[in-house]
């Protein structure tokens, strides 16, 4: 099975950490082999500076993770970084974008079988010209830009007994209501369907639907986009053959009865999706990006600057986004 290639996000943050301390629990864990892209200088002083024994070895694309069980595999990037943990810094934001742009390229020219990628920071990125409102739409950039078809990107959140989509993601809250229509709901829920059969194995999906409004509107009393815009999505998707229902009041669907009648939620925004899955395992959820031509997860938390110098963050969602990423290629490969 090809390695998986990991972009290891700001170097400021606490990705590089957490690859270490992975590659350090990859037997106890049974990780697969997995190589980084990254400034080694940076990986290793990173290491040194929090204590962690992890050799590395310099790869290059003819010898990916030949040496994973001995040493960390890292390709080097062109762009150079500084080890400035905590505080994040713009010069370092050509390596992070860079780190991206060439595992895209590896997945996609079959010599790694998925991407996993480390967290970034936005504002820096911003302030170095980066054009995306985040990571998963730069992806999806990247895959249209490669492949010439079009890609719809899609954030799905993976705990261990919850699922949530949201359907708007990196706008603001007051934006959400404009954003939303009958057709994007619908593009939506077909993308998370499609891609809970064919890399979840799920045969006959169960969606449900929450409101945007407190009480999923309450008959209009609370506002209208339930009655014009989500219900008819609904009746439409249903029409389709698609097993959906809703939409529901938000506070009401992630207890643990309701978790046992769906298999995924589809959110109205950012924090309806992520609040709940996070409060229920924020240590094991992993941040998986449906509607793309290759398999992308990610650790569902963020930089976190404030810990980056203090050797106390946790691998666990790194892990499981790495395990992940190897269930999903399983699946798919058994499809084909």
């Amino acid at each position: 099975m090809l390695p998986l290639v990991l972009s290891s996000g700001d170097p400021s943050g606490i990705g590089l950490e957490i690859i270490c301390k992975a590659w350090q629990r990859r037997a106890s864990h049974c990780l697969p082999p997995f190589f980084i892209l990254a400034d080694p200088e940076v990986v290793q002083a990173r290491a040194v500076s929090l204590g962690l024994d992890v050799p590395l070895h310099k790869t290059n694309e003819s010898d990916l993770a030949a040496h994973f069980d001995n040493a960390l595999p890292v390709l080097p990037l062109n762009s150079r970084q500084s080890n400035t943990p905590g505080y994040p810094l713009t010069t370092n934001a050509a390596g992070t974008v860079e780190a991206i742009e060439r595992a895209i390229h590896l997945v996609i020219n079959g010599l790694a079988g998925a991407i996993v990628t480390c967290p970034i920071a936005k504002k820096n990125l911003y302030e170095a010209g980066f054009q995306y409102p985040g990571h998963t739409e730069f992806l999806a950039h990247l895959a249209q830009k490669i492949t010439g078809k079009r890609t719809k990107p899609v954030m799905m959140f993976v705990g261990p007994d919850l699922k949530t989509v949201p359907i708007t993601v990196h706008i603001a809250l007051r934006h959400v209501p404009e954003a939303l229509d009958i057709g994007f709901i619908i593009e939506v829920a077909r993308i998370t369907v499609s891609d809970l059969r064919k890399k979840f194995g799920i045969v006959k999906p169960r969606l449900f639907i929450a409101g945007l409004n407190p009480h999923a509107g309450e008959d209009g009393t609370m506002g209208q986009e339930e009655n014009v815009i989500i219900r008819p999505a609904i009746n439409l998707l249903r029409k389709k053959g698609i097993d959906i229902q809703g939409p529901f009041p938000a506070d009401t669907l992630f207890h643990i009865r309701a978790r046992k009648t769906y298999d995924a939620v589809l959110c109205m925004y950012h924090d309806q999706a992520l609040i709940p899955i996070k409060t229920i395992g924020f240590d094991n959820t992993v941040n998986v990006t449906l509607g793309l031509p290759f398999i992308r997860t990610s650790p569902a938390h963020g930089t976190a600057f404030d810990i980056a110098q203090k050797g106390i963050a946790s691998p666990k969602s790194l892990i499981a986004a790495l395990r992940m990423s190897i269930d999903l290629m399983q699946r798919m490969r058994n499809l084909n």
